[in-house]
């Protein structure tokens, strides 16, 4: 299939390089050299959005929020009328709806999880829109993102509703990060060192969290580059504030500590800097 994928930061690459061994890969993205690793592979590079879609039979997109996709796909009318565009932009569920209400061929397809779960083709994946064809026809495209656990690939059936399984998965990551953060806290407060309280958090409730980031915490890992920003996630945070109608005060308390993280310097570091820098 001829396909335009534009947007190659961390994630985007990983997901395009799933595609590019059977399909025919155009490539754009801001930064020109980004492309360069799909370049090596086998895609072309764009250097336009509006020349990367010439001639698709499907757009993915996987950009850096809402507003970016407005001013790239949206605002220029993008998309050629009856080409299906998949978004792997992490969203609000309105903003979902919106898309979905301004291109007839919207389905959108965020992942869930960080860049060795994406490597390894171990990817949650929702893909959502309301045309049952598209969906069937993305989530066959798409099925390597979750090669490794076809059961975490999901079909929903409007696009918002993909938008909130989204950031309901990453709640949970910037909810127990915030949580881990203060366990660290505590139990320093009480003489424990570092390696003690993850020792204590084992089968606890921030077991899953405290395995995925110790080992940045404890030295084994570097921050930079990471596996998923500061600055991604607060953004997505964000996100769930907006969307929600009742106040969120977990995901309030994680968005400051994330935001204390930007203000310190270490957005573009791995979201693990809440307790390594705590």
């Amino acid at each position: 299939m001829k396909i335009a994928f534009l947007g190659l930061g961390r994630m985007g690459t990983e997901l395009a390089l799933k595609l590019v061994d059977d399909h025919e890969l155009t490539v754009w993205n801001r930064t020109a050299e980004k492309t360069e690793p799909l370049v090596s592979r086998g895609a072309q590079a764009a250097s336009s959005p509006a020349e990367a879609v010439e001639g698709a039979e499907l757009v993915i997109t996987c950009l850096f929020g809402p507003d970016i996709v407005r001013e790239v796909v949206i605002e220029p009318g993008l998309i050629p009328e009856g080409v299906t565009w998949a978004d792997a932009t992490t969203i609000s569920p309105a903003d979902a709806a919106a898309f979905a209400d301004a291109v007839p061929g919207y389905v959108h397809t965020p992942v869930v999880g960080s860049l060795p779960p994406a490597r390894a083709g171990k990817l949650g994946v929702y893909v959502g829109g309301a045309d049952a064809s598209r969906r069937s026809k993305v989530a066959d495209v798409v099925a390597p993102w979750a090669a490794a656990n076809p059961e975490r690939l999901k079909e929903v059936d409007t696009a918002a509703g993909a938008a909130v399984g989204k950031l309901l998965a990453n709640l949970a990551l910037a909810v127990t990060i915030e949580g881990f953060k203060e366990a660290l806290v505590l139990g320093e407060s009480q003489g424990l060192s570092e390696e003690q309280v993850v020792d204590m958090l084992d089968s606890t409730g921030l077991e899953f969290i405290v395995n995925m980031k110790s080992p940045f915490l404890l030295g084994e890992r570097s921050t930079s580059p990471g596996d998923f920003t500061a600055d991604a996630i607060a953004k997505d945070a964000r996100l769930m504030l907006a969307s929600a109608d009742q106040d969120l005060p977990a995901v309030s308390a994680a968005l400051a500590s994330l935001e204390a993280q930007q203000d310190a310097g270490h957005g573009d570091e791995d979201f693990s800097t809440v307790v390594v820098n705590r």
